[in-house]
């Protein structure tokens, strides 16, 4: 499938259900599904820690903007961006007048979800503190490029895809 925008953007920090609710959501609306993070590692031909180890982070959010890019003017479904995407100005100005759906989750929901000990190069030194010192500096900008804002605290996957078909108002397939 190819051409066209998608259907809806969904993006926040890890943990707050991107992916899942991401699929569930293809799912109910019948088109295909696509994470920005998966583009970069199989573009890069390694997972993303793995390209923050060897060659940064900044050539990762150079990789990050492209597949932004790519997947945000090509793929008629649902996206998921990764976490930190709407750190750059590129990606911000990519997501003017798309559905973007921003899903909030406190930090001990995000803990219980991927577990600060997962494998997320952002997160390796004092997990706590530094998602705290992300959602900072990251808050306002996915507020900045959201059209609506789900709190994700205390629902289910399900519940979190109904909120934001609701908010959207889009219908199901």
């Amino acid at each position: 499938m190819s051409g066209g925008a998608p259907v809806v953007v969904l993006v926040g920090p890890p943990g707050a259900g991107k992916s899942t609710v991401g699929r569930l959501l293809a799912e109910r609306l019948g088109v295909g599904f696509r994470d920005t993070d998966a583009d970069i590692e199989e573009t890069a031909g390694k997972p993303i820690p793995e390209i923050f180890i060897d060659e940064g982070e900044p050539h990762f959010r150079e990789l990050e903007v492209r597949a932004v890019r790519t997947a945000a003017g090509t793929h008629p479904g649902v996206l998921a961006l990764g976490g930190g995407a709407v750190m750059a100005d590129a990606t911000r100005a990519l997501l003017a007048g798309l559905p973007v759906v921003y899903l909030e989750v406190a930090l001990g929901d995000a803990v219980k979800r991927v577990g600060l000990d997962a494998p997320r190069p952002l997160l390796a030194v004092n997990p706590r503190a530094r998602w705290r010192e992300l959602m900072e500096a990251r808050r306002p900008l996915y507020l900045e490029v959201a059209k609506a804002v789900v709190d994700t605290e205390g629902l289910t996957p399900e519940q979190v895809a109904d909120a934001v078909m609701e908010a959207l108002e889009l219908k199901q397939a």
